[in-house]
């Protein structure tokens, strides 16, 4: 589609201009009108501004009025946050990027009309247009930057164009196989089990159900789910040490090196905040 014209009147900073220039940039606009900028043109600082985004600067074209610079247009939509003397239509900036693209998909020219920074649009020029666009910002602070009213008015164009997330937008390896995360369910349970997290065992069917869905909603690479048996190996293996060092001491209970009797099961249900079961 023919993308909308984007035209500033009478823009008072180099800076704002080369702002303007990288958010068309951004979301697919290259053409850039300029009326009367107040310091003329060209302005190196605007390039500068741009970071880059020189085409549509390259390519902007110089007009004397806004009268001028929409001559060839066949559809307007003017961009303010006052009320005016005028009685056309007031959209959003969707609305006003749907209206632009059925206008582009008929072959018709379209443009999008910015005031200077300090006084917006006249209302002459306002008249020159089809409909008012105004961002539905917060009435106790009405002020936006140039550069900022451009960027939300491109990025609702863009998405008549194409709304999808990026191909490609996630970054790293893919999500580990179920042989994978299944490995690790199994060797995550069967150490809980052995130090009797899974209390009482009527219980341990959606125990392990709940840490299934959880670690699964993670999506964990291949090297994720390494790390994360890694991780519960050394858990063991310091267990182990722990244990080896208590019975160089002496005599070790039972409950300490793994027997699920009551006595040691039950302070593991109390570090997880369940009562204790009722003495018989």
């Amino acid at each position: 589609m023919d993308a909308p014209v984007v035209i500033l009147d009478r823009p008072q900073l180099a800076e704002n201009i080369g702002a303007v220039a990288r958010v068309m940039a951004n979301f697919g606009l290259a053409k850039l009108r300029l009326v009367a900028p107040r310091d003329g043109w060209p302005q190196e600082r605007a390039w500068a501004s741009a970071s880059g985004a020189n085409w549509p600067l390259d390519e902007a074209k110089i007009f004397a009025s806004v009268a001028d610079a929409c001559a060839d247009l066949h559809l307007i939509h003017a961009t303010t946050a006052r009320p005016r003397e005028t009685q056309m239509p007031v959209i959003t900036p969707r609305e006003g990027a749907a209206a632009l693209a059925r206008a582009s998909q008929e072959g018709l020219k379209s443009g999008l009309l910015f005031g200077a920074e300090r006084a917006g649009l006249e209302t002459a020029d306002i008249a020159l247009c089809q409909a008012i666009v105004t961002i539905p910002i917060d009435p106790r602070f009405q002020s936006l930057n140039l550069a900022q009213a451009v960027a939300i008015n491109a990025y609702e164009w863009r998405l008549t164009i194409d709304a999808r997330v990026p191909a490609g937008f996630r970054e790293g390896p893919p999500p580990a196989e179920g042989r994978d995360l299944h490995g690790l369910y199994e060797h995550l349970e069967r150490e809980l089990d052995t130090s009797g997290f899974f209390f009482p065992p009527e219980n341990k069917p959606s125990m392990v159900r709940n840490l299934r869905v959880a670690l699964g909603r993670a999506r964990l690479s291949e090297q994720e789910v390494r790390t994360f048996r890694g991780v519960i190996t050394a858990l063991v293996k310091g267990r182990g040490r722990h244990l080896a060092r208590l019975a160089a001491k002496g005599p070790v209970a039972p409950g300490l090196l793994g027997a699920k009797t009551p006595q040691a099961v039950q302070p593991e249900a109390a570090a997880r905040g369940e009562p204790p079961a009722s003495e018989g």
